[in-house]
């Protein structure tokens, strides 16, 4: 049996009908019997959290446990979140689980990727000499992206620029993607300059990164709700003082971004998983238009991640809103239906 779903779909607004036959969304009524789980209300891309690192049972220990990732992706799908990006995981996806029926869909990044010039003394870095060969050896093995540690301290040297231009030219050359955590303004610069696909953080990023990353097309996701939930246990000491002072700076590059022609997307780093409608509010505080910010965590997140949208032919990913999510952003906390992969999870 077909489904039916009638509404407004988002971006475009237009009032219409969809079917969708197993995992594919199609405009054209189908012969077949149809039954409607939705009439009213607006239409949205499933949404998507593009920087999340399930799989640990605590953020004080990390270590990986593939009971604590399946309960906390189950609560990003329960969410209405129906994909995922995890760029870093402490293990391999449990097997069976990648594409259960009832699991968001998943792309993954590999391990963080940390030079051994720059980090010896965290747990969940995984420290290698040639991170060009590490870096393009995990993007064809982690759905094309692979994940580099660009710096780690906040005092001490990043990843030098030619190095790290280097790796992203060898994963570009092998068809891949780069995600750089930056967490200082030479950190944020140098990956700015290597043409990264993806900024993640950017603390303390320097002004001139905004046109280096509108120029080279690089992506900015500054998972703004974890360092909003951190920011209140920081302590106020010089090293406190300098978190504090990148934090605000991240903030304001956000509308900075967006208004170079950056794409600006939504993640959440850390616990509570299910929560990118959070993302979502922080972003528009930060400046971002609230259409820009929905899409952020829906229709352009997908397009970054290569997943249609509500498109004939797209993937059958639906959440259903009473309220327009672009007018009311907290309506994004209460869907009224998901659909995922085709299946209607909540009625």
């Amino acid at each position: 049996m077909a489904l039916h779903l009638r509404g407004t779909l988002l971006p475009h607004g237009t009032v219409r009908d969809l079917w969708i036959l197993g995992d594919r969304i199609t405009f054209e009524r189908p012969s077949v019997e149809a039954e409607t789980v939705a009439d009213g209300g607006f239409l949205l891309p499933g949404l998507v959290d593009v920087h999340t690192h399930p799989g640990s049972p605590s953020e004080d220990e990390p270590r990986w446990d593939p009971e604590a990732f399946g309960e906390q992706i189950a609560a990003h799908r329960d969410a209405g979140t129906t994909a995922l990006r995890f760029p870093g995981l402490l293990g391999e996806i449990p097997p069976g689980l990648r594409d259960a029926p009832d699991a968001p869909r998943m792309i993954t990044a590999g391990r963080w990727l940390a030079w051994a010039g720059l980090s010896r003394n965290a747990d969940f870095h995984l420290v290698t000499d040639d991170l060009v060969a590490a870096a393009v050896a995990e993007a064809k093995a982690h759905d094309g992206w692979c994940k580099l540690m660009g710096d780690w301290d906040f005092e001490a040297d990043p990843v030098p620029y030619d190095l790290l231009r280097a790796v992203t030219d060898a994963v570009h050359a092998a068809g891949g993607r780069v995600a750089a955590h930056c967490q200082s303004a030479r950190g944020v610069l140098n990956a700015a300059r290597a043409g990264v696909d993806s900024i993640e953080h950017g603390m303390a990023m320097p002004e001139e990164c905004v046109e280096l990353m509108a120029a080279h097309g690089t992506s900015y996701v500054p998972t703004l709700t974890a360092f909003a939930r951190r920011a209140p246990q920081i302590i106020d000491n010089p090293r406190g003082r300098l978190w504090h002072e990148g934090h605000d700076v991240m903030i304001r590059r956000v509308r900075e971004a967006h208004d170079a022609g950056v794409t600006v997307l939504a993640g959440t780093d850390s616990a509570p998983f299910g929560n990118v409608a959070t993302e979502v509010g922080h972003l528009i505080a930060a400046g971002l238009p609230a259409d820009v910010a929905v899409g952020a965590a829906s229709w352009t997140a997908r397009e970054f991640l290569g997943l249609p949208g509500l498109t004939e032919g797209g993937l059958a990913d639906v959440t259903v809103y009473d309220a327009d999510p672009r007018r009311e952003p907290a309506v994004l906390r209460h869907p009224r239906r998901i659909v995922l992969r085709g299946r209607v999870l909540r009625r």
